[in-house]
């Protein structure tokens, strides 16, 4: 859910200026009320949930063509975009998404120079000649619209391969099959995602959405896990798990059932998943026909993740250790309960994630959220030993093959380090670098600095914040800043490299990343301190970072920014409705800005356990303290702001920001622009042209470049 959704770029710069671009009057109210306990809320632009009605699509639409009209308009726009594509293309090519077979076949998506979307492709070996698998642009080219490959699924033989791709960033998925050399199988299954192989490489599990419409409250409610047997037709997989089969594991309604296969422990393995990140799983014998679950872990566990080899269980666990520790239990009897601990909490670092090989256990480590570690446990040991990574990382992740196999592949980047591959061997102590493509230099990085500090919030918390600028930089409080986080989840926004991020600073802008409470950069601690109740501590903190910098001569309140998507919305939306006075300018991006209505949308419900229900009269509390369109206030002046949705969006419905649009530009009473941007052939960021992606960073940078008075950036012409 990061970074995120994209708009359509203009090529014409006088089909902008249309009629259709005049600026839309604010929008009349509708008052309605809702009434939660004792509580009654007014809720003047309710209507606007009603996506069916062609007055409400009309609104937005007018919106948004006068949205691009002020975008496409601001001088210098263009050109930080051509930048952003040179930065990008500078690579020989964009490698994501790999996978590699026990038999060493490297899958994986691709896109050079030129070229708008990536396509897959697959070579033997990290040497082997490399051929195009499946090139998405061609699929299904007769509808004219966006296809993308969403995720990559070989079986453990490597003989076949099952990919998803879906339209226009709607995340309805279609799962396709091929064999090895790239023939595909007749079959096209509908709305499944969460391929896991069976042992026998011939079937798979997958899980099912109910309906295509993002609209629908059922579409994922009760779904079922299906088993599919290779050159049938959809409509004969039958049924592997249902909540109503198993009523006595406790699966509720929002939980997404996912199955898969072990190949080391022999397990088929039941998560129920949802935005709660402790773990419920079950287990059964992958031969055994009656399919009879046993618990691996409870949610009271608080196993966030999960690996294994032939003899062990692995669990990543924060019970009675807010950092994290690692335990095990034999394979046996995998039950938690009978897990020993192998990995001590750490009272300084955060445990981020594992990984096996045959010569051990590996796992990550983050201080502060910014500097990473790769510690090394060898078989029969009990004492981990921290690798000697290439250069400082502020960011690492680590992959394997799993328990049979001694290859590790260790990514690490930083603020300003550009991402770098290698494979370490155990047995030598060696990293070799092995890059996927042609590594790219960025003389512009020269005096580029990333400083790291530590900023004392509301309350008396110290939260790490990390600023990027130029160290030649002025500190007369003249220059633009931009603040971005996410806090949610407890994901955390490690320190990572973008092209994108570099064109912003290349203007002089200070980019700047408070590490919010919500988030998960100092352990589960800091990820609860920033959940429900406690959610206010996630925009506070941001409050407290623009202070500093403003107090300390980064930046002042007339050349402040501040931007988040997704969930960090909610940071952006209450950030600027308590504190206007900070910020010349601020982009929710299909941000989540009326929270006490989320559970009136299909991925609602899924996301109570982060953000709370409004059937508890205290959770609702929350709800409404977090609501940023309820928080709008008449007559304040409000930042110049960029509103963003997607009309396909699964995960943050159109109406939300298009409700706090409307109310805020109602409510405004200075002049500032109030621009609502929907995509009208896109979804929640993912899936899109690279064009089309890049338009939307250089509207946001473009937009507040414009409005903190850099030189570059000025509208060329008067809005209508």
């Amino acid at each position: 859910m990061k970074l995120f959704f994209y708009t359509v770029l203009f090529t014409i710069p006088f089909i902008a200026f249309s009629q259709a671009s005049v600026k839309p009057e604010p929008l009349p109210q509708q008052n309605v009320t809702n009434t939660y306990f004792d509580i009654t809320l007014n809720d003047p632009y309710q209507f606007l949930e009603n996506l069916d009605d062609t007055s409400v699509v009309t609104w937005m639409k007018d919106n948004s063509n006068y949205a691009n009209s002020i975008l496409d308009n601001i001088s210098g726009k263009q050109a930080m975009l051509d930048k952003m594509m040179e930065l990008i293309n500078r690579t020989s090519a964009s490698i994501s998404s790999l996978q590699i077979t026990d038999d060493n076949t490297y899958f994986y998506l691709k896109r050079v120079p030129g070229e708008e979307i990536s396509k897959m492709y697959k070579r033997d070996g990290y040497d082997g000649k490399e051929v195009l698998f499946f090139d998405p642009t061609a699929y299904k080219k007769e509808e004219g619209k966006t296809y993308t490959v969403n995720s990559i699924s070989p079986n453990i033989e490597g003989d076949k391969v099952a990919i998803t791709v879906a339209a226009n960033g709607s995340e309805n998925p279609e799962i396709l099959i091929f064999n090895k050399s790239g023939e595909k199988y007749d079959e096209i299954l509908q709305l499944g995602r969460g391929v896991s192989w069976n042992l026998s490489g011939d079937s798979f599990f997958y899980n099912k959405l109910n309906s295509p419409d993002v609209t629908d409250m059922n579409r994922k409610m009760y779904t079922q896990v299906f088993t599919h047997k290779i050159g049938t037709d959809q409509n004969s997989d039958k049924v592997y798990f249902s909540k109503d089969q198993y009523e006595g594991l406790g699966i509720v309604d929002m939980e997404i059932p996912f199955v898969y296969y072990s190949k080391d422990t022999k397990y088929n393995i039941l998560q129920a998943g949802s935005v709660d990140k402790n773990m419920q799983t079950f287990v059964n014998k992958a031969s055994d026909d009656n399919k009879l679950w046993e618990p691996l872990t409870i949610r009271e566990n608080k196993v966030v993740g999960i690996e294994a080899n032939k003899k062990d269980i692995y669990f990543l666990t924060y019970d009675d250790a807010t950092n994290y520790k690692i335990v095990k239990a034999p394979v046996e009897k995998p039950d938690f309960s009978n897990a020993t601990t192998v990995i001590e909490e750490s009272k300084s670092e955060n445990i981020t994630e594992m990984a096996i090989t045959k010569d051990g256990l590996y796992f990550c480590t983050v201080k502060n959220g910014v500097e990473a570690k790769v510690y090394f446990l060898p078989n029969n040991k009990t004492q981990a030993i921290e690798l000697e990574l290439p250069f400082t990382a502020g960011s690492a992740s680590i992959s394997s093959k799993g328990s049979e196999f001694g290859d590790l592949w260790i990514n690490i980047s930083g603020w300003t380090s550009p991402n770098k591959r290698y494979l370490y061997r155990a047995e030598n102590n060696l990293f070799t670098h092995q890059p996927l493509s042609t590594p790219a230099e960025y003389p512009e990085l020269e005096n580029i600095v990333a400083k790291e500090v530590m900023v004392k919030s509301h309350d008396g918390v110290m939260v790490p914040v990390s600023i990027i600028y130029n160290k030649n930089m002025k500190m007369n409080g003249q220059t633009p800043a931009a603040i971005y986080t996410y806090g949610s989840y407890g994901n955390s926004t490690s320190p990572f490299f973008s092209p994108i991020t570099l064109a912003y600073t290349i203007y002089g802008g200070v980019l700047v990343v408070p590490h919010v409470r919500g988030g998960g950069e100092l352990g589960d601690a800091w990820h609860k301190a920033g959940q429900k109740l406690n959610k206010p501590n996630t925009w506070k903190d941001a409050i407290a970072t623009a202070e500093y910098i403003i107090k300390e001569g980064y930046t002042s309140p007339e050349k402040l920014s501040i931007f988040g998507g997704s969930a960090g919305g909610i940071m952006v939306g209450r950030s600027i409705t308590e504190r206007p006075d900070l910020f010349v300018a601020a982009a929710p991006m299909v941000g989540a800005m009326n929270t006490v209505r989320m559970e009136e949308t299909p991925n609602g419900p899924v996301n109570t356990p982060e953000f709370g229900t409004v059937k508890d009269p205290e959770e609702f509390k929350g709800l409404l303290e977090m609501d940023s369109y309820h928080h709008l206030e008449p007559g304040t002046h409000y930042p110049a702001t960029l509103i963003t949705a997607g009309i396909n969006d699964p995960r943050v419905i159109a109406w939300q920001p298009a409700k706090f649009a409307a109310k805020m530009q109602y409510d405004n009473s200075g002049n500032s622009p109030i621009l609502l941007l929907t995509d009208f052939e896109g979804g929640h960021g993912g899936g899109v042209a690279l064009t089309k992606a890049l338009n939307n960073f250089s509207n946001v940078f473009s937009f507040f470049y414009w409005q903190s008075g850099h030189p570059d950036f000025k509208l060329n012409k008067k809005e209508k």
